[in-house]
């Protein structure tokens, strides 16, 4: 399997975890997205970018981007409708715009 390739995101989430209100963190499943899934529905939903160029600003090509967005969507979905927690965390990338100190 090829190493993928390092996706570029603007930032962090400034949460980590978002969950259903009435039921605790221990009896509750969760399903995970990654920081290039957060920012592939940031930029694709949020930002209304057509995917060709929010591939451009993550550095990957436009059927990668779709495939991340796809799997984001499909994580998100179940979280509602299975009433699941959304955690993010993990990923291959980098932040963008950050300067070396």
């Amino acid at each position: 399997m090829r190493p993928k390739k390092t996706r570029w995101v603007k930032c962090v989430p400034g949460e980590r975890c978002f969950k259903p209100l009435y039921k605790p963190m221990n009896k509750l499943e969760g399903v995970y997205l990654t920081l290039d899934e957060f920012e592939a529905v940031r930029l694709a939903c949020l930002e209304e970018l057509k995917h060709i160029d929010a591939a451009k600003l993550m550095n990957i090509s436009r059927p990668t981007f779709s495939r991340i967005l796809t799997l984001a969507h499909k994580k998100i979905a179940d979280a509602l409708v299975n009433i699941k927690a959304i955690r993010i965390e993990g990923g291959c990338c980098k932040i963008r715009g950050r300067r070396k100190t």
